[in-house]
């Protein structure tokens, strides 16, 4: 068995900090480095870029919808050419920021409000497409299974590598617990590394009225704004490590 776990880093902004990415880089495979539209400054990118290549962690865009203010959180109605042409600067300049430190842009993945609208949304998730093909059609691109973002990206050519997330709950069609429910962000190490090993070997998740979920994951999300991410990632590696999982990233 072996599996990819990713972390949502770089989002701190200015002097406003967020996340121990240091740490979490010490015990991920893969960082989703946010691109400046939802957080992250050029300094700051710069010096997560930096610790995953010092850590030998697999560097990705993390691209988002321009909401600074709202965390890349908020929907926003975004003409398609709009979203495109953003996603396309997101990467592009996270591709340099990486090459100035020695490293690369290894695969590209959605953050919040845009992760969660193209499961459903098929024109945002075309022009989410469109924008990864025009700026890196060679690089892989994260998304939860049976999403219309996995549908649109594998019938235009790119690999799709399915997601699961180890914080957060599930609803029963797979979808993810909007965060203003109570319950949907989970914080117990113990729990959670209990429910990741469980996606790994059987994949499946209990969804939050008890049913099962398929999820079968290549790889697996821990978000670095939860206060509890290093303390979670740290439990993960040690059961799964205990339990002969192999952690690697899964673009290698």
């Amino acid at each position: 068995m072996k599996i990819d776990l990713n972390a949502d880093c770089g989002e701190s902004y200015g002097a406003w900090t967020l996340g121990d990415d240091s740490a979490l880089l010490e015990v991920a495979t893969s960082a989703n480095v946010a691109c400046g539209f939802h957080a992250g400054d050029p300094t700051i990118l710069r010096e997560t870029c930096s610790l995953a290549v010092e850590h030998g962690v697999a560097i990705g865009a993390q691209v988002g919808y321009a909401d600074l203010r709202g965390f890349g959180r908020r929907s926003v109605d975004v003409p398609g050419a709009d979203l495109t042409a953003d996603v396309i600067y997101q990467i592009g300049a996270l591709q340099a920021i990486a090459r100035s430190v020695g490293g690369t842009v290894r695969y590209v993945k959605p953050h919040g409000a845009l992760y969660n609208r193209i499961v459903t949304d098929e024109a945002q998730a075309a022009a989410v497409v469109e924008g990864v093909l025009a700026a890196a059609p060679d690089l892989p691109v994260l998304g939860l299974p049976g999403s219309a973002f996995l549908r649109r990206a594998e019938a235009a050519g790119l690999r799709t590598v399915r997601e699961a997330f180890a914080d957060r709950a599930y609803l029963p069609d797979g979808a993810l617990v909007p965060r203003s429910r109570e319950g949907s962000v989970l914080h117990d190490p113990d729990e959670i590394a209990a429910r990741v090993l469980r996606m790994v070997a059987d994949g499946t998740v209990e969804a939050i009225d008890g049913t099962e979920v398929e999820v079968a994951p290549d790889s697996v999300c821990v978000h670095g704004d939860n206060p509890s991410a290093v303390a979670v990632a740290r439990r993960l590696r040690t059961v799964l490590d205990g339990a002969g999982v192999a952690v690697a990233p899964f673009t290698r």
